[in-house]
């Protein structure tokens, strides 16, 4: 059934259909979160939360009360998630492990979830819509393999289960039933501990890290990194779990209160607990520089100079993998269809972006302000100095030379993540990035090379079969086809490479990420460039994931190799790396990195990034023969 509406605007008019219920929901989210000042916009797009805004998915026109509950399901999600959640204490309890990583974050927003579902019961309904419309888009009721249910999903529901005596949405039942068994055998211990600690968030992690030891999924570098983190804290906090008087547990438990009534009063306590959380929020949660020191332990402590390239790491067969031009994956017609679809997607961003390059273009120009040496024995004439040998023929002539730039003998090559995560907006915005920012570097005289990588199938593809029909040999390595594809190589002119970004448009191309061998093939094709200056860009919007790979090796493999593969680029390779993460920390992995919220924002992150790197006085000289000197 539609939900009418008859709402008038101040001048008689009105209102569009929905406005009226935007405008409550965004109040509603502010109210809960206790941020009045939180920026609340609306898009066709996912939902997505930063420090002072929040993106909810636009209402359709003719509203049913299922979409009204979903959408408030949205709103009351990312609410709780302000309110109820302190991002210095995630950070420093979050796991190395990227499998990890992903459970601890699912089930610390079902934590926050279910605070606000045991005081309210209207939040407890849409949080029940918003979850049951997201699996049912996912698919999830047609699993039937573990294999193919994500276990991070399966634990959350779990926990919410037992946090709130809420049975799964209906479309997640099927993936929870394939993994309850395994999850409760093991940890049903841990599961029920949780309920003990839901409003304390500190110990509620601690027992999030029992659980993933259970699971075999622990850190064993946890609690080293956690003690030299404590060492460090001014407030003297003590081990989790042993000290709850330190003032982040008592501000936590403040945000939190243990029973009130379930009316209308529950809004406003929740509001006005949750008004420090902010001085906790986001803001220093996205602190490179933190990132960092909590990554540091994680990197090797010793050289790995002399051992071969990722020791631990193989893949089990690479008959099927592939390096392919773009052009070679569809035909002339429908490659120039794709490029007129990415352009019409994008013209608004077009001039956005257009106006970044622009900046950047000039900054570059300026450093190509003509600059000379004088009084040289060779090189080109200069006239200004004729008129000594005209006054005395004796004189020497004296030539000059112009200074060259660093800048001038520089490759850039951007990497871009075709994983299927990028789907939509990210990638449509990377590929408009992407152009853009070629064509100013072009125009500057810096060649530009545009590569992507995914894997050629899901679940494996061939690499999988043959690891069937060998019998399923343990530990088998990287177990996908890879596809890497080159979109504009560094000597190509961009008139001729334009229409090749478009293919990332084509339905299909997206799959998996396999990032340490993309970016170690990106790495090799750079080392084989004869420019002085290499430069390598890498822009992804999330871990390495592949499922085939990780249901049959450890859950940090391919993460392990990534991290492996940044390091021997960063500590021993002439090629300079800087990282993009789109809504993904990437600065846990990368020395130099920056992480966007919005993929709105990575054509000002990119610029910014290279207008860094061409403005620095301490990157590598061309190594020119020194100019003799006239002797006077």
């Amino acid at each position: 059934m539609a939900i009418p509406n008859t709402s008038k605007t101040k001048g008689g008019a009105a209102d569009a259909p929905t406005e009226p219920f935007k405008r409550a929901v965004a109040g509603c989210l502010r109210a809960i979160a206790g941020k009045p000042e939180l920026e609340v916009a609306f898009a066709a797009e996912k939902p997505g939360l930063a420090p002072e805004r929040a993106r909810l998915p636009e209402p359709p026109r003719r509203m049913t009360r299922g979409d009204a509950a979903i959408l408030r399901g949205h709103a009351d999600s990312m609410a709780l998630r302000l309110a109820c959640h302190d991002a210095a204490i995630h950070r420093r309890m979050l796991p190395s492990a990227d499998n990890a990583r992903a459970v601890f974050e699912a089930v610390e927003q079902a934590r926050v979830e279910a605070i606000g579902a045991r005081r309210m019961m209207g939040v407890a309904a849409n949080l029940s819509a918003m979850l049951e419309d997201r699996f049912h888009r996912g698919s999830y009721a047609d699993i039937s393999d573990r294999a193919d249910a994500p276990l991070e999903d399966a634990i959350a529901m779990l926990v919410r289960e037992r946090l709130t005596g809420q049975e799964p949405p209906p479309a997640a039942k099927k993936l929870v039933a394939l993994w309850r068994d395994f999850v409760e055998s093991r940890a049903d211990r841990e599961l029920a501990r949780l309920t003990r600690e839901v409003d304390d968030q500190r110990g509620f992690a601690e027992v999030v890290h029992d659980l993933l030891t259970s699971l075999d999924m622990g850190d064993e570098r946890f609690a080293d990194r956690d003690q030299d983190e404590d060492t460090q804290d001014e407030e003297g906090e003590g081990q989790a779990g042993e000290d709850g008087g330190t003032e982040r547990d008592e501000a936590e438990e403040g945000a939190t209160p243990e029973k009130t009534e379930l009316s209308a009063e529950d809004r406003s306590e929740l509001a006005s607990d949750a008004e420090e959380a902010p001085s906790t929020e986001r803001p220093e949660d996205m602190e490179a520089g933190d990132a960092r020191d909590a990554a540091e332990p994680w990197r090797p402590r010793h050289s790995l100079a002399n051992e071969p390239r990722g020791p631990d790491y193989r893949a089990f067969s690479t008959r099927f993998d592939e390096v392919v031009g773009a052009e070679e994956l569809c035909d002339a017609e429908e490659l120039a269809r794709l490029r007129a679809f990415l352009d019409k997607q994008l013209q608004n961003l077009q001039g956005v972006v257009a106006r970044l390059a622009n900046r950047l273009q000039r900054r570059l120009l300026a450093q190509q302000s003509r600059a000379w040496e004088f009084d040289l024995e060779e090189g080109m004439l200069d006239p200004a100095r004729l008129s000594r040998v005209i006054v005395d023929p004796f004189q020497p002539l004296s030539f000059k030379r112009e200074r060259d730039m660093d800048f001038r003998d520089t490759v850039v090559t951007m990497l871009l993540d075709n994983s299927g995560s990028m789907r939509g907006r990210p990638i449509t915005v990377a590929a408009t990035c992407a152009d853009i920012l070629a064509r100013t570097l072009e125009r500057c005289g810096v060649k530009v090379e545009i590569l992507g990588f995914t894997t050629r199938a899901w679940k494996g593809g061939q690499s999988r079969e043959a690891w069937l029909a060998a019998n399923k040999p343990a530990n088998p390595g990287r177990l996908n086809d890879l596809r890497h594809i080159i979109y504009k190589a560094a000597d190509a002119p961009w008139r001729r490479s334009r229409k090749n970004l478009g293919l990332m448009m084509r339905e299909g191309l997206l799959k998996e990420n396999i990032d340490g061998e993309a970016l170690d093939w990106a790495h090799r094709r750079l080392l084989g460039r004869p420019e002085n200056r290499k430069i390598l860009m890498m822009i992804s919007d999330g871990a390495p994931v592949d499922d085939s790979t990780l249901s049959v090796n450890p859950g940090n493999y391919l993460e392990r190799h990534l991290r492996w593969v940044i390091e021997d680029i960063e500590t021993r390779s002439p090629v300079e790396l800087i990282a993009i993460g789109i809504g993904h920390d990437v600065t846990r992995y990368y020395r130099r990195a920056v992480t966007i919220v919005d993929a709105e924002e990575l054509g000002g992150a990119m610029t910014e990034k290279l207008a860094e790197l061409f403005d620095e006085t301490t990157g590598p000289e061309r190594h020119r023969p020194p100019a003799r000197r006239r002797v006077a």
